[in-house]
């Protein structure tokens, strides 16, 4: 007889929930019993496929390439991020991708969950597996790949694989257009960006390496002018100036996290900066930045043109 059993892992750093199906051989029993033939089994069973017509969408770059796939009227809400297209914002918000309200997400009744890599927090999570919604994590890394991957993963959950493949093409090479162009600059010409996530209470909390924009700045042709340590820090003065970036790179945003120019001017460190000293600070749209989905070779050149003019 065939027996069945679902097992659910739960990776530490993340706790998405994910479901592996394993089969068991078939045993026969000491007497057969007439009427009744028993038959090898000849290879394992498929995962079964999750029901996905009725999605909670978590990660901007995820719902972005939900929409490029022409699949949106699954999507019943999304999380904060997901500001792209403007469709978008038009559905039941269920709160921050780090931060999800289980409650609401459980209140739209979806048949499936499809979040970005990261997203959390852990409680909430653990709320939904005991809910039994499925939970699908989409992989996260911020460079060419990186992208494809994310829509052959959503393709995949879907089951629209061949969509996702057109897409991955139409994607792929526009990126490898946008990345040839800016790999032309000599590495002696490249300028070195200081991309700061927040400014508040005069503290610059800005980005290292293994980010999207330690990412994004790499494709753009620049170089990370902090890029001694991992993730997102506070700089000391002395570490700003030392940084000696020609560019000041910021997400468009409102709130205490922004600084005006003439205030980020203003800081003893920051003032003594070639940036300072040139102006010259650029400030995108978060999403389109950061995003990593199917609109980032536009970012990418964008981002080259604020920096190096053209």
């Amino acid at each position: 007889m065939k027996m069945p059993s679902s097992l659910r892992r739960i990776r530490l750093w993340e706790l998405a929930l994910t479901a592996a199906v394993m089969a068991l051989p078939l045993i026969p029993s000491p007497v057969a019993t007439p009427g009744y033939s028993f038959v090898r089994a000849g290879h394992a069973a498929e995962p079964k496929k999750i029901d996905t017509s009725r999605i909670v969408s978590v990660g901007g770059d995820v719902t972005e390439i939900i929409y490029a796939l022409g699949e949106e009227d699954r999507i019943i809400a999304r999380d904060s991020t997901s500001m792209y297209p403007e469709a978008a914002t038009k559905l039941p918000d269920v709160g921050y991708m780090r931060a999800l309200s289980p409650e609401g997400i459980l209140a739209v009744n979806p048949s499936a969950i499809i979040a970005v890599e990261g997203a959390g927090p852990p409680e909430a999570l653990t709320v939904l597996k005991n809910a039994s919604v499925p939970f699908e994590t989409v992989p996260n890394t911020y460079d060419r790949d990186g992208i494809l991957k994310k829509i052959d993963r959503v393709g995949t959950l879907l089951g629209v694989e061949d969509k996702a493949k057109a897409l991955e093409a139409k994607v792929g090479a526009d990126l490898d257009a946008a990345i040839a162009d800016a790999e032309k600059r000599p590495e002696g010409e490249r300028k070195r960006v200081l991309f700061i996530l927040s400014a508040q209470g005069g503290k610059i909390m800005a980005s290292g390496t293994g980010t999207a924009a330690d990412g994004i700045i790499a494709l753009a042709g620049g170089v990370n002018a902090v890029g001694t340590f991992p993730g997102y820090k506070a700089l000391t003065d002395e570490a700003i100036i030392e940084a000696k970036p020609d560019v000041i790179l910021m997400m468009d945003r409102e709130g205490g996290h922004a600084a005006a120019n003439d205030d980020l001017f203003k800081q003893p460190a920051i003032a003594l900066t070639p940036a300072a000293q040139n102006k010259a600070v650029i400030r995108m749209d978060g999403l389109h930045l950061l995003g990593f989905g199917p609109r980032t070779a536009s970012a990418v050149r964008e981002l080259n043109a604020a920096i190096y003019g053209g």
